[in-house]
């Protein structure tokens, strides 16, 4: 018996912006979450293995900020820093609609409540 869903390595690069015509390699997430057969993050196995779904937010010279992939009430999905607390959680735009795929564009609006987009770059399984 084979089980579509599978924690995988998910890769997000910064897309076309003023500041960034080509996109940026520098600014984006490496998260890990369970995938279904749609490409889709899969909230059963989420609530499984949360502790392994990790996040770690890159944005070129600043520090890094690890964390944990999040299912809030209502279904939505964000990003929750484990620091101490001055950061809000950064919310994945309809991220329970967007297949994860590399090509594929997903947003996710930052602590001041500014909307980025994301390219899928890679991914992978764990």
């Amino acid at each position: 018996m084979t089980t579509h869903s599978g924690l995988k390595k998910i890769r997000l690069n910064l897309a076309r912006t003023r500041e960034f015509p080509n996109g940026s390699a520098r600014h984006g997430y490496e998260f890990i979450a369970p995938l279904d057969a749609n490409d889709h993050i899969d909230a059963g196995e989420w609530r499984k293995h949360r502790a392994q779904c990790r996040v770690r937010r890159f944005w070129a010279d600043e520090e890094e900020d690890i964390g944990h992939l999040r299912h809030r009430p209502g279904g939505s999905w964000a990003f929750h820093y484990d620091i101490d607390g001055d950061e809000d959680d950064e919310a994945g735009y309809r991220f329970g609609a967007h297949p994860f795929r590399p090509g594929e564009y997903v947003s996710i609006k930052d602590e001041d409540g500014e909307l980025h987009t994301f390219q899928v770059v890679t991914v992978q399984d764990l």
